[in-house]
């Protein structure tokens, strides 16, 4: 058996993305004043805990001259400053995985309504986000999905401007997938839009590819702007992290998928 999410799987993708001969760019990049063609690769790292992960990919990406994204957490299983630092010094972007409305109503004593918890979470995130400046150029943010929470923590942005922050870009808003081919590893697969909660995008291009192998295969079928969005805590060589992290994603799946569908169920 081929052993997907795994150093050799990733390295195999990276590759294969080299071979196309398009600019591979991080968020910050692609989003700034100076670049202006229609191509490109984006690559966004979701670090929602072990950082050390997060080095490897960093490392292999940076062997291949490749710079991408990474977005942490403020939680303590994200946030590592040494690992952050290390990521940095390669040439990577460092960006806020911002889930401050969760953060605000898990910690609130008393039920809030709506536009209090926006206006205390705008507080926390104003707050987190000078903490990251103190050692980081933050430019760009990308939301952290918190699939049990009732709220999205892009509901901030219903009263408040990121962008007066000197934020350039929030991919879920700022990025038009029309343009581009979206591809995410939720659910440790790549066609897992099932198992999803807020991981998702309106999209003229449709793949139901499940490994990453399969990805691989059909380069020739991609489209020439494509962005990724892993999550590097999935990503694993030693085998009994492996096989753990395999039947620990299959029961989150299932938890997700009974959420889903209960949300649905109330729209309908």
């Amino acid at each position: 058996m081929q052993l997907d999410f795994n150093s050799a799987a990733y390295k195999l993708l990276l590759q294969m993305l080299v071979d196309k001969n398009l600019p591979i760019l991080t968020l910050s990049e692609y989003f700034s004043d100076i670049y202006n063609q229609n191509q490109a690769i984006l690559i966004r790292h979701d670090v929602d805990r072990k950082p050390h992960n997060a080095l490897q990919i960093a490392e292999i990406e940076f062997n291949l001259n490749i710079k991408s994204s990474y977005y942490f957490r403020v939680v303590p299983e994200s946030f590592d400053i040494n690992i952050m630092n290390q990521i940095s010094k390669m040439g990577h972007e460092i960006g806020y995985h911002y889930e401050d409305v969760d953060l605000i109503i898990r910690s609130s004593s008393k039920r809030l309504v709506r536009q209090e918890i926006i206006d205390s979470a705008y507080k926390s995130f104003c707050s987190n986000l000078s903490m990251f400046r103190r050692n980081f150029d933050i430019k760009t943010i990308c939301m952290h999905g918190s699939p049990l929470s009732k709220y999205d923590n892009r509901i901030i942005w219903e009263t408040y401007d990121y962008k007066e922050l000197d934020i350039i870009a929030e991919p879920y808003f700022d990025l038009d997938y029309d343009n581009f081919a979206y591809f995410t590893d939720t659910g440790r697969r790549w066609n897992g839009h099932k198992f999803s909660i807020r991981d998702k995008v309106t999209s003229k291009y449709r793949f139901n590819f499940k490994t990453t192998y399969e990805i691989i295969q059909n380069s020739d079928r991609l489209p020439d702007n494509l962005i990724f969005n892993i999550h590097t805590e999935r990503w694993d060589d030693k085998k009994s992290l492996w096989f753990k992290n395999l039947i620990i994603q299959n029961i989150k799946n299932s938890i997700k998928y009974l959420v889903v569908k209960n949300r649905l169920r109330k729209i309908k």
